[in-house]
């Protein structure tokens, strides 16, 4: 392997949002899993479990609230879940009750997922398939865990297809390193707007020459735009129900 392999393919990414036909092979799933369960855990706490979508009716009923279509038409569709369910079940058993109701549980089963999804992306990317995370799947947190038959202890997070691509997709600039890199202490928005503004025209341009002049909005416009919308309201009730961030 060259040295700078894996820095150039994770530099390198891009979301695959159309896909061939072909469903991924049983021992691909298996390899892209075993990867995912090699990422770092907390505390060796493995809070999440990745369910695979094969059934056309769960995907079907999961691309209804996603409402994008290759959520149905793709490779294969893992989603991941935080869990402590089974952790709650293993300590039943040994009379030693644990508090995964607690904020912190609640981050590390959501970093715990986040970090297994990661290198799943990888190791898909790294043998030529295509991946996109579906966050819109928390559209309807109470419809996934119906659909899924999720138990309490458990909350789902999000989606990933992966699959064989069928087309290109294109890389976007990620925000400058001066906005992102702070030494030591926090910097404020003073301090790299100049760098922030000259990354607006960029991501303006390049979806200008990306739609054919269909859009042109900023990084800016587009994001703040969409933190102003009140938005899955219901995902802390949801969240509560399923037995986190209680007492």
């Amino acid at each position: 392997m060259e040295k700078y392999a894996v820095i150039d393919l994770l530099k390198n990414h891009r979301s695959i949002r159309k896909f061939t036909d072909e469903k991924l092979p049983d021992e691909t799933i298996r390899m892209l899993v075993e990867a995912a369960q090699s990422a770092s855990t907390s505390s060796y706490v493995q809070a999440y479990t990745i369910i695979g979508v094969t059934d056309p009716e769960k995907k079907k009923a999961l691309k209804e609230i996603s409402t994008q279509p290759y959520v149905e038409n793709n490779g294969h569709l893992f989603v991941f879940v935080a869990d402590y369910r089974r952790h709650r079940d293993l300590s039943e058993e040994k009379d030693a009750p644990i508090n995964f109701h607690l904020t912190e549980q609640f981050i590390v089963g959501t970093v715990d997922a986040a970090l297994a999804a990661q290198n799943l992306a990888v190791a898909a990317e790294s043998i030529g398939l295509g991946i996109c995370y579906i966050g819109s799947l928390r559209n309807d947190m109470a419809k996934v865990i119906e659909i899924l038959e999720l138990p309490e202890g458990t909350f789902p997070l999000f989606g990933m297809v992966a699959g064989f691509p069928a087309h290109e997709g294109s890389v976007k600039e990620r925000l400058p390193f001066e906005a992102v890199y702070h030494e030591n202490t926090y910097q404020h928005l003073d301090e790299t707007k100049e760098e922030i503004e000259d990354y607006d025209e960029r991501v303006s341009a390049y979806y200008k020459e990306r739609t054919g002049g269909k859009r042109d909005d900023s990084w800016s416009d587009q994001v703040v735009g969409m933190l102003n919308k009140k938005q899955r309201l219901d995902v802390d009730e949801v969240v509560k129900k399923q037995g986190f961030l209680g007492q």
